[in-house]
């Protein structure tokens, strides 16, 4: 970790809290992920992957045009164990809500169908 006002600055706010915590649920996730589970847009997305990157806690790995993001593998055990934590800094339930915006997201792209458009959680939400 390079500096650890820049690792809080980086976790303050709440769009790259809850990145982080659900990179390190999942081991990497690309910035479409991140498009359809938290419904961002893509320039947001990768905005706020790159800070986290700038700041020491992501490293990227790019695929054709993909880009993938998973934790820096030299992080410190007390910057690893602040990271296991966040989902309980979320709150449980908030956390599982993201999980689950996320899992449809990426079930709807192993199915092929996500890279197309957006999921609607709150349409989702009316018909249930």
């Amino acid at each position: 970790m390079r500096d650890p006002v820049m690792l809080f600055r980086a976790l303050a706010d709440e769009t790259r809290l809850q990145m982080v915590a659900l990179i390190a649920k999942h081991g990497e996730l690309c910035v479409c992920d991140f498009e359809g589970g938290l419904g961002i847009t893509q320039s947001k997305a990768s905005r706020h992957l790159r800070y986290l990157a700038n700041a020491g806690l992501l490293q990227d790995r790019r695929e054709a045009v993909w880009v993938h993001y998973r934790l820096r593998s030299d992080l410190s055990p007390a910057v690893r164990g602040l990271i296991v934590a966040l989902p309980e800094l979320i709150g449980p339930e908030r956390f599982a809500e993201l999980e689950s915006k996320l899992n449809v997201w990426l079930e709807q792209k192993r199915c092929g169908a996500g890279r197309a458009s957006f999921v609607d959680f709150d349409a989702q939400e009316t018909h249930s």
